[in-house]
C-alpha cells in the first residue's frame, strides 16, 4: 500500500483531529544561497493549544514536502512552527478507534514515510526549533539534515515511555546515531521515567541534538542566515564521532537497570525502546524504522498505553480544572507571604513562594539562630540554581532579597498569606493561629501544611475561622506537583479561591479535599503501609514484603518509602489514623520499637543495596504466619479498594478520578497502571470488595480527547 493510501485510510478514522497545517512559502536566503521552501506548522490556535500530528496533519506535511522537492529552484527545505511551538508530537485522540494491529502499524509507517523525505528527498533540510518539540515534534527535527535551536526553547523531549509508548517515528534509531547511545538512553528512557524531565535549548545543543543555539528575539532571521552559510560552504557542521564499541552496550545496560528501578519490569515500553536503541548500533535506517513500526503497533494496542493515556488525561485536563474549586474571580491578591517555622519544609516553601510569586517572603522561628539557618538554607538553594544556570545572577539577587527572616511575628502584619510549617502537634498549631490572628489583617489567609490533623479544629477558637485552609504540600516540594487544598467546615469561598489561585501560581496541581483525617494521599499510604507492616509483624520477611510490592512497578518498595517519609512521621500518622479509624488502622508495635530506638530506617545499605539492619532485627518481634507475595499483594490491594470506597462515600473528594490524580502526583503511582481505581477495576478487586467498579465501563481504557506527547 502506498504512503498516500495509508494516509487516506487513517484519515477516515481521524474525525476529531485538530489538523496542523503545513504552510509553505518561498524565502530568498541571504548570501545568494538560493530559495528555501520554508514550511510553518500551524494548527490555527495560539500557543496554549500546541501543534500535534494526526493522519491529516501528516498528510499536509507530506504534500508540502513533496511540492518543495518537485521544484528545481528550491535549494533547501526548512521546517519551523507557529510562535513558541514546533510540535508536541502525535495526536492520539484516535487511538480508542483503532480496532486491530494493522491500523496501529500504519501510524508508524505514515510517520516514517513522511518524515524521512526530509533526509532522503535529495535536498538539504533544516529544522528551526523555535519552541516546544516533544516526541514526534522532536523527531521532525531529527530527520532534518541540520537543526537550529532557540535559546528560549524549554520543552524538548521524547516522553513516550512515560505514557506507555516509545518514540515511533525514528527517535530510537536517529538519536543514538546522532548523539551516542548514552545520551540517547538518557533522553528516551531516563528523562522520561524521571518525572518526564525536559531539555532546554542549551542542553539540547550541548547533547548534539541541535547544531547551533540562537537567541530567541530574531531566531528565524538568524536561522535563515545560518542556513545560508551552511549551503554556501561558509559554515561546515561537524558532529562528534559515535562510539560503537562497548560504550553502546554499557549505555543500554545502564538504561535497563534504571528502568528496573523505576518500573520493576512491570511496563514494557522502556524495555522495547532499549531493545531498539541496542539494535540501532548495527541496523540501517530501513531495518531500524521497520522495527520501530512493529514495536509501536504492539504498544498502541496494549493496556499499558490506554492506562497511560487515562493518567495523562487526568494530569493535563482534570488537574487544570479542579473539581469543586470556587470561581477564581473571588480570589484576593497575595503580595506578601509569611512562613511560620524555619526548618527544612519551611525553607522549601519559602523558596517556592519566592520563585513563583516573586513577592516578599518572611520566615519566623523561636530564635535568631533558627531564623538565620532557615534563610541561609533558602539563599544556599538559590546559589545552587545559579550554579546550574537555572537562574541568572540578577534574578538570584532578586530572589535572595525577597526572602528574609525575623523572630518577631509582627513581620506578618501586612502579609496576605501566612502558612505554618511546624511540628505535627494540634495544640501547637492552634496556638500559632491564635497568635497570628492578633497580628494579621482579618482577610489574610491562614494556611496549614498539616499532613493529617483536622483543619477545622485548628480554626475552631478563632474569631475569623473562615480564612483558614489546609495547604498540604508533598516532599520534596520542588519535585512533587500535588497540592491538597483542604476546606475546613467554616472556610469561605473567597479564602478557598485565593488558595487555589496561589496554588496555580506555584505551578502545583490542586485537588480540593474534605477535612478528613490524613486527607487523601497520606490516608491511603498509611493504610497501604499498615497492611505491609502487619504482614511483617505476622512473620513475612521485610525484604520479601518489599519484593512482593515492587512487582506492581511502584516508585519504591514500602520499607524504602518508610525511610523517605521518616519513621517518626509514619508512626505519628499511623497513630492519628488509629484514633480515627481503629477498626482499619493498626499501629505496628515493631515500628514503634524501631522509632523508640532512634533508628531512621529498617535497612542499612552496604554497596548501595538494602540489607535489614541487624539492630532492627534484634528489636522486632514477629509471628509465624508469613504471607506469600501474591497473598500480600491481594491483601494490600483489597484494603485500598475498601478504603477508597469509604472515602468516596464520605465525600473526601468529588470523584474516583480525584483519588487517582492524588496518587499519581503525590505518591508516584505509576502512569502505566493508569491510576489506582482503574487498576483495581481491571484486576477485579473493586468488584470483589465493593460489588462494583469505581469507574464507568470504558472510562479508563478509552479516554476521549487525549492529545498525547508521543
Amino acid at each position: 500500500m502506498s504512503l498516500q493510501e495509508l494516509i487516506d485510510n487513517a484519515s477516515v478514522l481521524s474525525t476529531d483531529e485538530v489538523v496542523t497545517v503545513a504552510r509553505s512559502r518561498d524565502v530568498v536566503l541571504p548570501n545568494k544561497a538560493g530559495t528555501m521552501a520554508l514550511i510553518t506548522l500551524d494548527n490555527g490556535h495560539d500557543h496554549t493549544k500546541p501543534n500535534t500530528f494526526g493522519p491529516k496533519g501528516l498528510g499536509s506535511l507530506n504534500a508540502a514536502i513533496d511540492a518543495a522537492l518537485a521544484r528545481d529552484e528550491v535549494v533547501a527545505i526548512g521546517v519551523t512552527g507557529k510562535p513558541f511551538i514546533l510540535a508536541a508530537g502525535a495526536d492520539l485522540t484516535g487511538v480508542p478507534k483503532l480496532t486491530d494491529r494493522e491500523q496501529a502499524l500504519a501510524l508508524g509507517k505514515i510517520g516514517h514515510g513522511v518524515l524521512r523525505k526530509l533526509v532522503d528527498g535529495g535536498k538539504p533540510s533544516f529544522a528551526f526549533v523555535n519552541g516546544v518539540a516533544l516526541g514526534g515534534g522532536l523527531e521532525v527535527a531529527l530527520h532534518a539534515t541540520y537543526r537550529t535551536v532557540s535559546v528560549a526553547a524549554g520543552m524538548l523531549s521524547t516522553p513516550e515511555v512515560f505514557l506507555g509508548l516509545l518514540p515511533g517515528w525514528g527517535g530510537n534509531f536517529l538519536l543514538p546515531n546522532l548523539i551516542g547511545a548514552g545520551n540517547a538512553v538518557k533522553v528516551v528512557v531516563e528523562n522520561a521515567l524521571n518525572q518526564n524531565k525536559m531539555l532546554g535549548g542549551p542542553e539540547a545543543v550541548k547533547l548534539g541534538i541541535g547544531d547551533v543555539l540562537l537567541e530567541s528575539a530574531d531566531f528565524l532571521e538568524q536561522s535563515l542566515l545560518w542556513a545560508s552559510k551552511v549551503l554556501t560552504g561558509e559554515i561546515t557542521v561537524e558532529r562528534a564521532e559515535i562510539d560503537r564499541g562497548e560504550a553502546w552496550d554499557a549505555a543500554v545496560a545502564r538504561g535497563k537497570g534504571f528502568a528496573d528501578v523505576k518500573v520493576s519490569g512491570a511496563a514494557p515500553a522502556p524495555y522495547r525502546a532499549l531493545e531498539l536503541i541496542a539494535a540501532a548500533k548495527d541496523n540501517d535506517r530501513d531495518r531500524g524504522f521497520a522495527a520501530e513500526d512493529e514495536a509501536l503497533a504492539d504498544l498502541i494496542m496494549s493496556e499499558e498505553l490506554r492506562s497511560g493515556l487515562y493518567a495523562f488525561d487526568l494530569v493535563n485536563k482534570r488537574a487544570k480544572r479542579p473539581a469543586g474549586a470556587p470561581d477564581k474571580s473571588l480570589a484576593r491578591p497575595v503580595n506578601k507571604v509569611g512562613v511560620v517555622g524555619a526548618g527544612l519544609m519551611a525553607g522549601q516553601l519559602a523558596l517556592l513562594f519566592a520563585r513563583r510569586l516573586e513577592v516578599p517572603v518572611v520566615l519566623t522561628d523561636l530564635d535568631q539562630e533558627r531564623v538565620d539557618r532557615g534563610v541561609g538554607y533558602v539563599h544556599g538553594e538559590i546559589d545552587k540554581l545559579l550554579a546550574k544556570g537555572r537562574v541568572r545572577p540578577d534574578k538570584a539577587n532578586q530572589l535572595k532579597a525577597l526572602v528574609t527572616g525575623s523572630v518577631d511575628k509582627g513581620a506578618f502584619a501586612d502579609a496576605d498569606f501566612v502558612i505554618e510549617a511546624v511540628f505535627e502537634e494540634l495544640q501547637l498549631k492552634k496556638t500559632i493561629f491564635a497568635d497570628l490572628e492578633k497580628i494579621v489583617r482579618p482577610d489574610a489567609i491562614l494556611a496549614t501544611n498539616t499532613s493529617s490533623l483536622p483543619v477545622t479544629e485548628m480554626a475552631a477558637d478563632l474569631e475569623h475561622p473562615e480564612r483558614v485552609v489546609g495547604f498540604h504540600f508533598f516532599n520534596p516540594v520542588a519535585v512533587l506537583p500535588l497540592l491538597e487544598i483542604v476546606r475546613a467546615d467554616r472556610t469561605d469561598d473567597e479564602s478557598l479561591a485565593t488558595a487555589f489561585a496561589v496554588g496555580k501560581l506555584l505551578k502545583k496541581s490542586c485537588v480540593l479535599v474534605k477535612d478528613a483525617p490524613a486527607f487523601v494521599v497520606n490516608r491511603l499510604l498509611t493504610r497501604f503501609l499498615g497492611e505491609v507492616s502487619a504482614a511483617v509483624d505476622e512473620g513475612t520477611p521485610i525484604l520479601e514484603a518489599d519484593k512482593a510490592l515492587s512487582a506492581l512497578g511502584l516508585p519504591m518498595p514500602p520499607f524504602v518509602l518508610l525511610q523517605l517519609v521518616g519513621l517518626p512521621v509514619a508512626l505519628h500518622v499511623a497513630e492519628t489514623m488509629n484514633r480515627a479509624y481503629p477498626e482499619r488502622y493498626a499501629v505496628s508495635g515493631n515500628l514503634a520499637k524501631v522509632v523508640a530506638a532512634g533508628k531512621s530506617s529498617f535497612y542499612v545499605w552496604p554497596e548501595g543495596k538494602p540489607v535489614v539492619d541487624p539492630e532492627v532485627e534484634a528489636l522486632v518481634t514477629v509471628g509465624d504466619k508469613p504471607s506469600t507475595g501474591d497473598e500480600l499483594r491481594t491483601r494490600v490491594l483489597t484494603a485500598l479498594a475498601e478504603e477508597i470506597k469509604i472515602m468516596l462515600d464520605e465525600g473526601v473528594v468529588a470523584e474516583a478520578q480525584d483519588i487517582d490524580l492524588c496518587l499519581l502526583l503525590g505518591a508516584g503511582w505509576p502512569f502505566h497502571l493508569g491510576g489506582i481505581t482503574p487498576y483495581l477495576d481491571r484486576t477485579g478487586i473493586s468488584e470483589k470488595v465493593n460489588g462494583a467498579p469505581f469507574l464507568p465501563e470504558g472510562l479508563a481504557s478509552l479516554p476521549k480527547g487525549v492529545a498525547s506527547l508521543a
